[in-house]
């Protein structure tokens, strides 16, 4: 525990730890913003307003509540570092475009006041508010958060929408991995969203984003771009996105599954890149950051191949919340220490 002694001969006792970064938290805040910005503007474009006034009424709903949470609990209300709006943003995009409204704004408060504040606030939550949100959306509301609409583009009223299958229902629905990637493509082709149905329109339309799914999982494009982005702001690690969609890929293949249309689809490489790397409820350390991501990839992929949910991205990756305060004890981070040299040891 660490002892400072003011001018006054005071003893100020806080725990650990005791490094601080001269990057602010607003700072990452913003690179985070800024990287989701790709996406949250194709999501909008895709789905139309409907989409948009899900990112809004989440995004004030998450600040509001966290606001007057802290306002009630007698604590400094800290808006302005900008992680409500980073949890409402990625909250809506997790969710389906025509998620009701009122069950946007209830799952950005319980997200932020019962995933966040209820454990300390900014630093001390132990899972990412955002997926907190979606579960307990998707348990409560499971037809509403799991009814899907295709892209049709910004003019599109919310009557208008028409609701289908996400490739992963699709696929779920199928007698085999090749059969179900057929009716993704032959649904693709029928819907014009692809060129044809063979195998290869099908990934791009899976690449480019142009389907049906949750408002920014869609478009790895802009998902990979915002990724690099963060990776040269030095905002992100690369280990857990790496590792954690390196196994979905390798486990996919082992279990009879398309190792490809397994990445591409759902939200894996987003869950990957602004989900699994996390500051707060991600590892600590070098070796916890690629086991983190390589449970999450494995849990991914076994929930969506044994389960009866087509999606499990949600899941794992809080499953290996949970287990990120006994990967951090497993393998600490020895501060103060500086790595032996081959000059040093002679």
């Amino acid at each position: 525990m660490a002892q400072t002694e003011s001018l006054s001969h005071e003893l100020f006792l806080s725990s650990s730890p005791h490094i601080a970064s001269k990057v602010p938290a607003t700072a990452l805040m913003r690179n985070v913003l800024i990287a989701l910005a790709p996406v949250t503007i194709f999501g909008v474009i895709s789905f139309g307003l409907p989409a948009l006034l899900n990112i809004l009424v989440s995004i004030v709903s998450a600040v509001a509540a966290e606001s007057l949470f802290r306002y009630i609990t007698k604590q400094d209300i800290r808006a302005k570092d900008q992680s409500a709006i980073v949890s409402g943003l990625l909250l809506a995009l997790v969710l389906p475009p025509t998620t009701p409204l009122w069950m946007t704004a209830l799952g950005a408060i319980f997200a932020v006041v019962v995933a966040k504040e209820f454990f300390g606030g900014l630093g001390a939550n132990v899972f990412n508010p955002a997926l907190i949100g979606r579960a307990f959306l998707l348990m409560s509301f499971p037809a509403a958060v799991t009814t899907w609409a295709r892209p049709l583009g910004f003019g599109t009223a919310l009557s208008d929408a028409v609701s289908g299958a996400t490739p992963l229902g699709i696929l779920k629905l199928g007698d085999s991995a090749a059969a179900g990637i057929q009716a993704v493509g032959a649904d693709f082709a029928a819907n014009k969203l692809a060129s044809s149905a063979d195998y290869w329109a099908t990934m791009r339309t899976l690449f480019i984003g142009n389907h049906g799914g949750c408002t920014g999982e869609t478009s790895i494009l802009l998902i990979l771009a915002g990724a690099v982005f963060l990776l040269v702001k030095k905002t992100i690690d690369w280990r857990a996105p790496v590792t954690m969609i390196g196994s979905a890929f390798i486990l996919s293949l082992v279990l009879g599954m398309d190792p490809l249309f397994s990445v591409l689809s759902g939200g894996l490489i987003f869950g990957a890149v602004f989900m699994a790397t996390d500051y707060v409820s991600a590892p600590l350390t070098a070796k916890g950051k690629l086991i983190f991501g390589c449970g999450a990839g494995i849990i991914a992929v076994l929930i969506r191949k044994f389960g009866n949910y087509p999606e499990g991205v949600s899941y794992a990756i809080l499953i290996m919340n949970a287990a990120a305060p006994f990967l951090n004890r497993l393998l600490p981070k020895k501060y103060g220490t500086v790595p032996k040299t081959k000059g040093a040891a002679k």
